[in-house]
């Protein structure tokens, strides 16, 4: 994989998976604008710096329209275009449902679907231009099979995959691809926080016996992002250690 003079937006990159995916991309060659909403994006746009490599830090809020804007005027402005957008930014609040207050599901559905929409949105006129692109969203098995205390997260993930196979319909005869992954169990702050017992009875369900490791959705993503995968769209590609067979 080759991403040589491809210019990539990672959103929710300054921790976590979207860090590792903004690594792997700027190490097989991409130029990554690293966004988050703290200072975290410019420690991981330093860190592909001091690499030899072109990467810019923008701090944006990605539920806001005017800070999306903002975000794509800075990369167009600094790099003349955009190449890859990686629809990473997501967060949890977890509830039983009859017990979710209307702010756990209006934020978890901004931050995790509406922030899609809009990224999404606002670089396709560039790729539409230029008759190239890769947009890839972050979902998750959730998404596919559900989870208890989980129904505003996997309404999001869910809406993601819908938004995803539509939006590879409308672009596809541009050469532009839409696609989605799909994380298990992924070894993050999160899952490190569970006691012992329960991190052990997960582990039990995935049939590679392990939790993933940020650094294999970033394998995924790069993967996507490469003319390898010219012939791929409209696609939800789990990474879950074969949790969904079962």
């Amino acid at each position: 994989m080759n991403l040589t003079n491809r210019v990539a937006i990672v959103t929710g990159s300054g921790r976590g998976i979207g860090r590792a995916i903004a690594l792997k991309l700027a190490n097989v060659g991409a130029t990554v604008v690293v966004n988050d909403i703290d200072e975290a994006a410019q420690a991981v746009a330093e860190e592909i710096q001091s690499t030899g490599k072109k990467s810019l830090a923008v701090i944006a809020d990605v539920i806001s329209a005017p800070d999306v804007a903002r975000m794509i005027e800075t990369t167009m402005a600094t790099y003349g275009r955009i190449d890859i957008l990686v629809n990473n930014a997501g967060i949890n609040r977890d509830q039983l449902v009859l017990r979710m207050s209307d702010d756990d599901w209006d934020r978890v559905m901004d931050v995790d679907l509406k922030s899609v929409f809009l990224c999404t949105r606002a670089v396709l006129k560039h790729m539409l231009k230029a008759r190239w692109g890769r947009v890839i969203s972050i979902a998750s098995i959730v998404g596919l099979a559900g989870n208890p205390g989980q129904a505003n997260y996997a309404a999001a993930k869910a809406g993601i995959i819908g938004f995803t196979k539509s939006v590879a319909r409308e672009v596809a005869s541009r050469g532009i691809t839409v696609n989605a992954i799909a994380p298990g169990f992924i070894d993050t702050e999160m899952t490190q926080r569970l006691k012992e017992d329960k991190r052990q009875e997960l582990i039990s369900r995935i049939p590679l016996g392990c939790l993933g490791s940020p650094d294999d959705i970033a394998e995924a993503v790069a993967f996507l992002a490469s003319e390898e995968a010219r012939y791929i769209t409209g696609q939800v590609l789990a990474v879950d250690g074969g949790m969904t067979m079962t």
